[in-house]
Protein backbone atom coordinates (compact mmCIF):
# COMPACT_ATOMS: atom_id res chain seq x y z
CA UNK A 1 0.00 0.00 0.00
CA UNK A 2 1.26 3.43 -1.22
CA UNK A 3 1.86 5.57 2.19
CA UNK A 4 -0.99 8.78 1.88
CA UNK A 5 1.79 11.39 2.91
CA UNK A 6 4.88 11.68 1.18
CA UNK A 7 7.02 14.79 3.79
CA UNK A 8 6.04 15.19 7.41
CA UNK A 9 7.02 18.80 8.24
CA UNK A 10 7.68 19.25 11.79
CA UNK A 11 6.99 23.11 13.20
CA UNK A 12 8.89 23.58 16.63
CA UNK A 13 7.23 26.30 18.83
CA UNK A 14 10.54 28.43 18.63
CA UNK A 15 10.03 28.21 14.20
CA UNK A 16 6.93 29.82 14.38
CA UNK A 17 8.90 31.45 10.12
CA UNK A 18 6.32 31.73 7.65
CA UNK A 19 9.01 31.63 5.24
CA UNK A 20 10.46 28.77 6.77
CA UNK A 21 12.72 26.43 4.31
CA UNK A 22 10.65 23.51 5.64
CA UNK A 23 7.77 24.88 3.48
CA UNK A 24 10.00 25.40 0.64
CA UNK A 25 8.56 22.94 -2.01
CA UNK A 26 5.23 22.06 0.23
CA UNK A 27 2.19 20.49 -1.44
CA UNK A 28 -1.02 20.23 0.49
CA UNK A 29 -2.53 17.03 -1.00
CA UNK A 30 0.77 15.20 -0.23
CA UNK A 31 2.48 16.48 2.11
CA UNK A 32 1.43 17.31 6.17
CA UNK A 33 2.59 19.83 9.34
CA UNK A 34 2.91 18.44 12.64
CA UNK A 35 2.95 20.73 15.52
CA UNK A 36 2.80 19.63 19.20
CA UNK A 37 2.88 20.91 23.01
CA UNK A 38 4.92 18.78 25.16
CA UNK A 39 5.00 18.28 28.41
CA UNK A 40 9.35 18.05 28.16
CA UNK A 41 9.76 21.56 27.08
CA UNK A 42 8.38 22.42 30.12
CA UNK A 43 9.29 20.68 32.49
CA UNK A 44 13.03 19.81 31.39
CA UNK A 45 13.75 22.93 33.14
CA UNK A 46 11.36 24.28 35.56
CA UNK A 47 9.94 26.74 32.98
CA UNK A 48 8.11 30.23 34.58
CA UNK A 49 4.68 30.33 33.87
CA UNK A 50 5.06 33.43 31.18
CA UNK A 51 7.38 31.39 29.18
CA UNK A 52 5.07 28.28 28.48
CA UNK A 53 2.73 30.88 27.73
CA UNK A 54 3.96 32.04 25.29
CA UNK A 55 5.55 29.58 23.06
CA UNK A 56 2.07 27.83 23.58
CA UNK A 57 -0.39 30.89 21.90
CA UNK A 58 2.45 31.80 19.44
CA UNK A 59 1.80 28.41 18.31
CA UNK A 60 -1.61 28.39 18.52
CA UNK A 61 -1.84 31.32 16.16
CA UNK A 62 0.85 30.20 13.62
CA UNK A 63 -1.30 27.31 14.07
CA UNK A 64 -4.47 29.49 12.99
CA UNK A 65 -1.95 30.86 9.87
CA UNK A 66 -1.40 27.13 8.48
CA UNK A 67 -4.89 26.38 8.56
CA UNK A 68 -5.71 29.33 6.94
CA UNK A 69 -3.69 28.34 3.89
CA UNK A 70 -5.87 25.37 3.59
CA UNK A 71 -2.39 23.19 5.08
CA UNK A 72 -3.04 20.01 6.70
CA UNK A 73 -1.94 20.29 10.40
CA UNK A 74 -2.21 18.20 13.01
CA UNK A 75 -1.77 19.94 15.77
CA UNK A 76 -1.53 17.61 19.11
CA UNK A 77 -1.96 19.64 22.69
CA UNK A 78 -1.37 18.54 25.96
CA UNK A 79 -4.23 16.24 26.45
CA UNK A 80 -2.85 14.09 23.72
CA UNK A 81 -1.48 10.71 25.21
CA UNK A 82 1.95 10.87 23.53
CA UNK A 83 2.04 14.68 24.66
CA UNK A 84 5.18 13.78 27.14
CA UNK A 85 7.84 13.97 24.83
CA UNK A 86 8.02 15.68 21.05
CA UNK A 87 9.72 12.47 19.67
CA UNK A 88 6.51 10.80 21.49
CA UNK A 89 3.93 13.15 19.43
CA UNK A 90 5.65 12.19 16.26
CA UNK A 91 5.88 8.67 16.24
CA UNK A 92 2.71 8.57 17.07
CA UNK A 93 1.67 10.69 13.73
CA UNK A 94 4.42 8.25 11.84
CA UNK A 95 2.85 5.18 12.51
CA UNK A 96 -0.73 6.89 12.14
CA UNK A 97 0.74 8.94 8.01
CA UNK A 98 3.53 6.73 7.29
CA UNK A 99 5.53 9.50 6.10
CA UNK A 100 8.38 8.71 3.48
CA UNK A 101 10.53 11.71 4.70
CA UNK A 102 10.95 13.72 7.78
CA UNK A 103 11.22 17.77 7.24
CA UNK A 104 12.40 20.03 9.97
CA UNK A 105 13.94 23.72 10.15
CA UNK A 106 17.48 23.85 11.82
CA UNK A 107 16.44 23.50 16.00
CA UNK A 108 17.42 25.32 18.56
CA UNK A 109 18.35 23.06 20.92
CA UNK A 110 20.99 20.40 20.52
CA UNK A 111 18.83 18.26 23.06
CA UNK A 112 15.48 18.65 20.60
CA UNK A 113 17.99 17.81 16.85
CA UNK A 114 19.52 14.47 19.30
CA UNK A 115 16.15 13.70 19.89
CA UNK A 116 14.92 14.02 15.68
CA UNK A 117 17.96 12.18 14.68
CA UNK A 118 17.42 9.00 17.27
CA UNK A 119 13.75 9.16 16.39
CA UNK A 120 14.94 9.18 12.56
CA UNK A 121 16.85 6.48 13.06
CA UNK A 122 14.47 3.99 15.26
CA UNK A 123 11.57 4.54 12.30
CA UNK A 124 13.91 4.34 9.84
CA UNK A 125 13.14 7.56 8.08
CA UNK A 126 15.02 10.26 6.42
CA UNK A 127 15.55 13.53 8.46
CA UNK A 128 16.18 16.65 6.27
CA UNK A 129 16.98 19.27 8.65
CA UNK A 130 16.48 22.55 6.16
CA UNK A 131 18.59 25.53 6.91
CA UNK A 132 17.52 28.19 9.19
CA UNK A 133 16.75 31.43 6.84
CA UNK A 134 16.00 33.47 9.83
CA UNK A 135 19.88 33.52 10.37
CA UNK A 136 22.30 35.32 8.19
CA UNK A 137 24.76 32.78 8.96
CA UNK A 138 24.68 29.25 9.00
CA UNK A 139 26.36 26.92 11.86
CA UNK A 140 28.99 25.64 9.25
CA UNK A 141 29.84 29.05 7.92
CA UNK A 142 30.80 30.09 11.58
CA UNK A 143 33.03 27.02 12.14
CA UNK A 144 35.08 27.91 8.86
CA UNK A 145 34.96 31.47 9.97
CA UNK A 146 36.40 30.10 13.71
CA UNK A 147 38.67 27.50 11.99
CA UNK A 148 42.52 28.16 12.48
CA UNK A 149 41.80 31.44 14.87
CA UNK A 150 43.72 32.08 18.01
CA UNK A 151 40.82 33.04 19.91
CA UNK A 152 37.28 34.27 18.92
CA UNK A 153 36.10 37.73 19.12
CA UNK A 154 32.70 39.37 18.33
CA UNK A 155 34.46 42.12 16.81
CA UNK A 156 36.17 40.54 13.67
CA UNK A 157 33.23 38.52 13.38
CA UNK A 158 30.93 41.46 13.64
CA UNK A 159 33.20 43.51 11.22
CA UNK A 160 32.83 40.96 8.54
CA UNK A 161 29.12 40.40 9.00
CA UNK A 162 28.61 44.35 8.13
CA UNK A 163 30.68 43.94 5.17
CA UNK A 164 29.27 40.51 3.41
CA UNK A 165 25.24 42.06 4.36
CA UNK A 166 26.61 45.95 3.33
CA UNK A 167 24.81 46.75 6.41
CA UNK A 168 25.67 50.46 7.98
CA UNK A 169 27.85 50.51 5.26
CA UNK A 170 29.37 53.74 3.60
CA UNK A 171 30.93 51.93 0.28
CA UNK A 172 33.38 50.26 1.89
CA UNK A 173 33.75 51.66 5.28
CA UNK A 174 31.67 52.00 8.13
CA UNK A 175 29.05 54.54 8.28
CA UNK A 176 30.00 57.13 10.56
CA UNK A 177 33.95 56.20 10.32
CA UNK A 178 33.29 53.71 12.71
CA UNK A 179 33.01 50.05 13.34
CA UNK A 180 31.61 50.31 16.70
CA UNK A 181 30.09 53.13 19.38
CA UNK A 182 30.15 51.03 22.14
CA UNK A 183 31.64 53.85 24.55
CA UNK A 184 28.93 56.15 23.85
CA UNK A 185 26.10 53.92 24.83
CA UNK A 186 27.09 53.25 28.68
CA UNK A 187 25.34 55.98 30.20
CA UNK A 188 23.57 56.23 33.59
CA UNK A 189 20.74 58.11 34.65
CA UNK A 190 22.33 60.00 37.15
CA UNK A 191 19.85 61.05 40.65
CA UNK A 192 17.13 62.64 38.75
CA UNK A 193 16.31 59.54 36.79
CA UNK A 194 15.26 58.92 32.91
CA UNK A 195 12.60 61.42 31.27
CA UNK A 196 9.57 61.19 31.13
CA UNK A 197 9.05 57.74 29.12
CA UNK A 198 6.78 56.96 26.20
CA UNK A 199 3.71 54.29 27.18
CA UNK A 200 4.70 51.04 25.96
CA UNK A 201 2.73 49.17 23.15
CA UNK A 202 0.33 46.91 24.80
CA UNK A 203 -0.88 43.47 23.41
CA UNK A 204 -3.87 42.29 25.39
CA UNK A 205 -4.43 38.72 25.33
CA UNK A 206 -6.96 37.74 22.83
CA UNK A 207 -9.47 35.28 23.48
CA UNK A 208 -7.27 32.37 22.18
CA UNK A 209 -4.42 33.52 24.38
CA UNK A 210 -6.28 33.73 27.21
CA UNK A 211 -7.62 30.04 27.02
CA UNK A 212 -3.80 29.13 26.75
CA UNK A 213 -3.34 31.44 30.31
CA UNK A 214 -6.17 29.45 31.84
CA UNK A 215 -4.52 26.27 30.89
CA UNK A 216 -1.36 27.18 31.87
CA UNK A 217 -2.18 28.56 35.69
CA UNK A 218 -3.64 25.22 35.97
CA UNK A 219 -1.29 22.83 34.62
CA UNK A 220 1.53 25.21 36.23
CA UNK A 221 0.91 26.30 38.75
CA UNK A 222 3.76 24.89 40.68
CA UNK A 223 5.75 26.94 38.21
CA UNK A 224 7.57 29.76 39.30
CA UNK A 225 6.50 33.34 37.99
CA UNK A 226 2.78 34.96 37.02
CA UNK A 227 0.62 35.21 34.28
CA UNK A 228 -1.46 38.51 35.01
CA UNK A 229 1.09 40.92 33.20
CA UNK A 230 0.98 38.72 30.17
CA UNK A 231 1.03 41.41 27.29
CA UNK A 232 3.79 39.78 24.63
CA UNK A 233 3.44 39.82 20.85
CA UNK A 234 2.36 36.56 19.63
CA UNK A 235 1.96 36.83 16.00
CA UNK A 236 4.12 38.20 13.12
CA UNK A 237 1.57 41.37 13.14
CA UNK A 238 2.27 41.71 16.49
CA UNK A 239 5.53 41.79 16.45
CA UNK A 240 5.44 44.11 13.03
CA UNK A 241 3.70 46.61 15.82
CA UNK A 242 6.23 45.97 18.53
CA UNK A 243 9.04 46.78 15.96
CA UNK A 244 7.25 50.06 14.43
CA UNK A 245 6.52 51.41 18.53
CA UNK A 246 9.99 50.92 19.23
CA UNK A 247 11.73 52.47 16.40
CA UNK A 248 9.04 55.49 16.87
CA UNK A 249 9.28 56.10 20.57
CA UNK A 250 12.31 54.51 21.85
CA UNK A 251 15.30 53.86 19.34
CA UNK A 252 16.42 57.60 19.60
CA UNK A 253 17.31 57.14 22.84
CA UNK A 254 18.04 53.16 23.31
CA UNK A 255 21.47 53.45 22.51
CA UNK A 256 22.79 55.93 25.10
CA UNK A 257 20.58 54.59 28.33
CA UNK A 258 21.07 50.69 27.06
CA UNK A 259 22.62 49.56 30.15
CA UNK A 260 20.85 51.93 32.66
CA UNK A 261 18.41 50.32 35.18
CA UNK A 262 15.68 52.53 37.41
CA UNK A 263 13.07 51.19 40.29
CA UNK A 264 9.93 50.78 38.78
CA UNK A 265 10.63 50.62 35.08
CA UNK A 266 10.39 47.43 33.48
CA UNK A 267 11.13 48.28 29.98
CA UNK A 268 12.95 52.04 29.50
CA UNK A 269 13.97 52.00 25.93
CA UNK A 270 14.19 48.31 25.00
CA UNK A 271 12.43 47.02 22.16
CA UNK A 272 10.69 43.86 23.54
CA UNK A 273 11.68 42.09 20.10
CA UNK A 274 14.05 39.48 21.31
CA UNK A 275 11.33 36.73 22.00
CA UNK A 276 9.54 37.37 18.68
CA UNK A 277 12.71 37.22 17.13
CA UNK A 278 13.81 33.72 18.86
CA UNK A 279 10.19 32.86 18.10
CA UNK A 280 11.21 34.01 14.76
CA UNK A 281 8.08 36.05 14.03
CA UNK A 282 9.61 38.75 13.09
CA UNK A 283 12.91 38.17 10.54
CA UNK A 284 16.33 39.95 12.17
CA UNK A 285 16.93 41.14 8.46
CA UNK A 286 13.37 43.37 9.10
CA UNK A 287 14.04 44.52 12.42
CA UNK A 288 18.19 45.44 10.95
CA UNK A 289 16.77 46.91 7.55
CA UNK A 290 14.03 48.81 9.45
CA UNK A 291 16.71 50.35 12.04
CA UNK A 292 18.98 51.29 9.30
CA UNK A 293 16.75 53.34 7.77
CA UNK A 294 15.62 55.06 10.68
CA UNK A 295 18.97 55.82 11.33
CA UNK A 296 19.75 57.35 7.45
CA UNK A 297 15.79 59.39 7.56
CA UNK A 298 17.59 60.98 10.76
CA UNK A 299 15.08 59.49 13.00
CA UNK A 300 18.20 58.28 15.39
CA UNK A 301 21.65 58.48 15.68
CA UNK A 302 24.43 56.47 14.66
CA UNK A 303 25.45 55.34 17.81
CA UNK A 304 21.87 54.50 18.55
CA UNK A 305 21.26 52.64 15.29
CA UNK A 306 25.07 50.80 15.41
CA UNK A 307 24.47 49.78 18.77
CA UNK A 308 21.16 48.15 18.34
CA UNK A 309 22.32 46.58 14.75
CA UNK A 310 25.43 44.98 16.98
CA UNK A 311 23.18 42.91 19.20
CA UNK A 312 21.10 41.32 16.14
CA UNK A 313 23.60 41.23 13.77
CA UNK A 314 26.62 41.08 15.82
CA UNK A 315 26.35 39.52 19.29
CA UNK A 316 23.12 37.19 18.42
CA UNK A 317 24.84 35.66 15.29
CA UNK A 318 27.83 34.91 16.95
CA UNK A 319 26.08 33.37 20.43
CA UNK A 320 24.75 31.04 17.80
CA UNK A 321 27.62 29.90 16.14
CA UNK A 322 29.60 29.33 19.20
CA UNK A 323 26.66 27.36 20.73
CA UNK A 324 27.27 24.65 17.48
CA UNK A 325 30.51 24.74 17.55
CA UNK A 326 31.12 23.97 21.08
CA UNK A 327 28.11 21.86 21.94
CA UNK A 328 27.07 19.05 23.41
CA UNK A 329 30.21 20.08 25.69
CA UNK A 330 29.42 23.64 26.40
CA UNK A 331 26.59 22.83 28.63
CA UNK A 332 29.36 21.79 31.31
CA UNK A 333 32.51 24.18 31.20
CA UNK A 334 33.37 25.32 34.40
CA UNK A 335 36.41 26.69 33.90
CA UNK A 336 36.41 28.20 37.47
CA UNK A 337 35.72 25.63 39.09
CA UNK A 338 32.53 27.28 40.31
CA UNK A 339 30.44 24.70 43.06
CA UNK A 340 27.95 26.66 45.10
CA UNK A 341 24.70 25.92 44.58
CA UNK A 342 22.14 28.30 43.02
CA UNK A 343 20.42 30.65 46.02
CA UNK A 344 16.68 29.48 46.30
CA UNK A 345 15.95 33.29 46.26
CA UNK A 346 16.56 33.09 42.88
CA UNK A 347 13.32 31.52 42.29
CA UNK A 348 11.49 34.27 45.11
CA UNK A 349 13.33 37.42 44.78
CA UNK A 350 13.24 37.18 48.57
CA UNK A 351 16.14 39.04 49.50
CA UNK A 352 17.27 42.07 51.53
CA UNK A 353 19.93 42.50 48.33
CA UNK A 354 17.75 45.16 46.61
CA UNK A 355 19.38 44.79 43.14
CA UNK A 356 18.59 41.45 43.04
CA UNK A 357 15.21 41.62 44.99
CA UNK A 358 14.03 44.12 41.72
CA UNK A 359 15.67 42.41 39.14
CA UNK A 360 14.40 38.86 40.00
CA UNK A 361 11.30 40.06 41.55
CA UNK A 362 10.51 41.92 37.83
CA UNK A 363 11.38 38.65 36.09
CA UNK A 364 9.21 36.48 38.09
CA UNK A 365 6.63 39.20 36.98
CA UNK A 366 7.29 39.15 33.48
CA UNK A 367 9.42 36.64 32.25
CA UNK A 368 11.87 39.83 31.20
CA UNK A 369 14.50 41.78 32.57
CA UNK A 370 17.31 43.43 30.35
CA UNK A 371 20.83 42.58 29.71
CA UNK A 372 22.33 44.39 32.15
CA UNK A 373 19.75 43.28 34.82
CA UNK A 374 20.92 39.88 33.93
CA UNK A 375 24.44 40.18 33.34
CA UNK A 376 25.83 42.81 35.87
CA UNK A 377 22.94 41.71 38.40
CA UNK A 378 21.93 38.29 38.55
CA UNK A 379 24.68 36.84 36.70
CA UNK A 380 26.92 39.22 38.35
CA UNK A 381 26.12 37.57 41.52
CA UNK A 382 26.32 34.05 40.93
CA UNK A 383 29.43 34.24 39.03
CA UNK A 384 31.08 36.61 42.35
CA UNK A 385 29.55 33.50 44.53
CA UNK A 386 30.80 30.69 42.90
CA UNK A 387 27.69 29.18 41.41
CA UNK A 388 27.67 26.22 39.23
CA UNK A 389 27.42 27.29 35.60
CA UNK A 390 24.69 24.87 34.61
CA UNK A 391 22.53 25.89 37.40
CA UNK A 392 22.73 29.19 36.27
CA UNK A 393 22.28 27.99 32.91
CA UNK A 394 19.35 26.60 33.64
CA UNK A 395 17.46 29.20 35.81
CA UNK A 396 18.44 31.36 33.17
CA UNK A 397 16.71 28.75 30.73
CA UNK A 398 13.56 28.31 32.66
CA UNK A 399 12.59 31.91 33.73
CA UNK A 400 12.55 34.14 30.77
CA UNK A 401 10.58 33.94 27.88
CA UNK A 402 12.81 34.97 25.13
CA UNK A 403 15.38 31.82 26.14
CA UNK A 404 16.07 29.94 23.88
CA UNK A 405 19.52 27.46 24.49
CA UNK A 406 21.50 28.39 21.62
CA UNK A 407 21.37 31.68 22.82
CA UNK A 408 20.90 31.58 26.26
CA UNK A 409 23.65 28.55 27.02
CA UNK A 410 26.37 30.78 25.38
CA UNK A 411 25.30 34.04 26.52
CA UNK A 412 25.47 32.92 30.79
CA UNK A 413 28.04 30.22 30.32
CA UNK A 414 30.37 32.08 28.03
CA UNK A 415 29.14 35.57 28.55
CA UNK A 416 27.71 35.93 32.16
CA UNK A 417 29.74 32.84 34.02
CA UNK A 418 33.22 33.00 32.10
CA UNK A 419 33.03 29.43 32.50
CA UNK A 420 34.58 28.36 29.06
CA UNK A 421 37.69 30.38 30.36
CA UNK A 422 37.87 33.30 28.24
CA UNK A 423 36.68 31.25 24.36
CA UNK A 424 33.50 33.98 24.11
CA UNK A 425 35.02 36.98 26.10
CA UNK A 426 37.72 38.18 27.23
CA UNK A 427 37.64 39.00 30.65
CA UNK A 428 35.31 37.56 33.56
CA UNK A 429 32.81 40.44 33.53
CA UNK A 430 33.19 41.37 37.17
CA UNK A 431 32.11 44.40 39.40
CA UNK A 432 31.75 45.83 42.77
CA UNK A 433 28.60 47.07 44.29
CA UNK A 434 29.40 50.30 42.59
CA UNK A 435 29.25 49.30 39.32
CA UNK A 436 25.24 48.83 40.52
CA UNK A 437 25.10 51.83 42.50
CA UNK A 438 26.28 54.21 39.37
CA UNK A 439 23.83 52.70 37.06
CA UNK A 440 21.09 51.99 38.86
CA UNK A 441 18.97 53.83 41.67
CA UNK A 442 18.05 50.35 43.60
CA UNK A 443 21.76 51.17 46.06
CA UNK A 444 19.45 54.22 47.27
CA UNK A 445 16.73 51.95 49.24
CA UNK A 446 18.66 49.39 50.12
CA UNK A 447 20.71 48.68 53.65
CA UNK A 448 24.10 47.53 52.53
CA UNK A 449 26.26 50.25 51.41
CA UNK A 450 28.35 49.53 48.06
CA UNK A 451 31.88 51.19 49.40
CA UNK A 452 32.28 48.44 52.43
CA UNK A 453 33.44 44.89 51.50
CA UNK A 454 33.48 44.41 55.60
CA UNK A 455 30.66 44.96 58.30
CA UNK A 456 27.67 44.75 58.90
CA UNK A 457 26.31 47.03 56.52
CA UNK A 458 28.59 45.12 53.88
CA UNK A 459 27.47 44.97 49.90
CA UNK A 460 27.86 41.08 48.91
CA UNK A 461 28.47 42.24 45.74
CA UNK A 462 31.38 44.62 46.93
CA UNK A 463 32.30 41.48 49.35
CA UNK A 464 32.48 38.99 46.98
CA UNK A 465 34.05 40.83 43.88
CA UNK A 466 37.67 41.31 46.01
CA UNK A 467 37.54 37.81 47.54
CA UNK A 468 36.86 36.80 43.21
CA UNK A 469 39.75 38.60 42.64
CA UNK A 470 41.96 36.83 45.18
CA UNK A 471 40.70 33.54 44.63
CA UNK A 472 41.54 34.15 40.64
CA UNK A 473 44.65 35.87 41.26
CA UNK A 474 46.57 33.62 39.41
CA UNK A 475 44.58 32.66 37.12
CA UNK A 476 43.68 36.38 35.58
CA UNK A 477 47.12 37.29 36.14
CA UNK A 478 47.84 37.04 32.15
CA UNK A 479 44.69 38.84 30.98
CA UNK A 480 45.36 41.98 29.79
CA UNK A 481 42.30 43.53 30.67
CA UNK A 482 42.47 42.68 34.14
CA UNK A 483 45.40 44.47 35.14
CA UNK A 484 43.52 47.85 36.47
CA UNK A 485 41.53 45.70 38.77
CA UNK A 486 44.28 43.36 40.41
CA UNK A 487 46.61 46.58 40.73
CA UNK A 488 44.16 47.59 42.95
CA UNK A 489 43.52 44.13 44.91
CA UNK A 490 47.31 43.96 45.06
CA UNK A 491 46.94 47.24 47.14
CA UNK A 492 44.89 45.80 49.65
CA UNK A 493 46.84 44.92 53.27
CA UNK A 494 46.72 41.29 54.28
CA UNK A 495 44.75 41.93 56.98
CA UNK A 496 41.71 43.63 54.92
CA UNK A 497 42.12 40.75 52.50
CA UNK A 498 41.72 37.97 55.39
CA UNK A 499 38.69 39.64 56.43
CA UNK A 500 37.49 39.73 53.23
CA UNK A 501 38.08 35.89 52.71
CA UNK A 502 36.54 35.55 55.95
CA UNK A 503 33.35 37.16 55.44
CA UNK A 504 32.97 35.69 51.87
CA UNK A 505 33.14 32.54 52.93
CA UNK A 506 30.49 32.92 55.31
CA UNK A 507 28.10 34.43 52.48
CA UNK A 508 28.96 31.31 50.47
CA UNK A 509 28.11 28.78 53.64
CA UNK A 510 25.03 30.52 54.50
CA UNK A 511 24.22 34.01 52.49
CA UNK A 512 24.85 35.22 56.22
CA UNK A 513 23.98 38.99 54.37
CA UNK A 514 23.50 39.93 58.26
CA UNK A 515 26.85 39.41 58.78
CA UNK A 516 27.99 41.52 61.98
CA UNK A 517 31.73 41.34 61.46
CA UNK A 518 34.69 44.33 62.01
CA UNK A 519 34.09 46.94 60.01
CA UNK A 520 37.07 47.01 57.92
CA UNK A 521 38.62 49.97 55.90
CA UNK A 522 36.89 49.76 52.05
CA UNK A 523 38.73 48.60 49.44
CA UNK A 524 39.69 50.97 45.98
CA UNK A 525 37.61 51.34 43.65
CA UNK A 526 37.25 48.80 40.50
CA UNK A 527 36.60 49.41 37.09
CA UNK A 528 33.63 49.80 34.34
CA UNK A 529 33.47 46.07 33.61
CA UNK A 530 31.48 46.75 30.65
CA UNK A 531 33.57 46.79 27.13
CA UNK A 532 31.99 44.10 25.36
CA UNK A 533 28.24 44.08 23.46
CA UNK A 534 25.49 42.01 25.11
CA UNK A 535 22.00 40.55 23.92
CA UNK A 536 19.06 42.57 25.24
Amino acid sequence: MTPSTRHLIIVLGDQLDRESSVFDGFDPAHDAIVMAEVSEEATHVWSHQMRIALFRSAMRHFAQWLRGRGWPLHYLDEDAHFSVSLSAAVEALIRQLQPLRLIVCKPGDWRVEQALLALAGQTDLPLDIRVDRHFYTTPQEFAAWAQGRSELRLDYFYREQRRRHGVLMDSAKPLGGQWNYDSENRAAFGKQGPSPLPPVLAFPPDALTRQVLDEVGARYAAHPGHLDAFDWPVTSEDAEAALDDFIRYRLADFGRWQDAMWLGQDWLYHSRLSAALNLKLISPRRVVDAVERAHRRGEADIAAAEGFIRQILGWREYVRGLYWLRMPGYLDDNALNAQQALPEFYWTGDTEMNCLHQCIEQTLRLGYAHHIQRLMVTGLFALLLGVRPRQVHEWYLAVYVDAVEWVELPNVIGMSQYADGGVMASKPYVASGKYIQRMSNYCSTCRFDPAQATGSRACPFTTLYWDFLSRHQQRLAHNPRMQFQLRNLKRLQPDARAAIADQALRLRRHLDITSTAVEEPAPPPDTDPTEESHVC
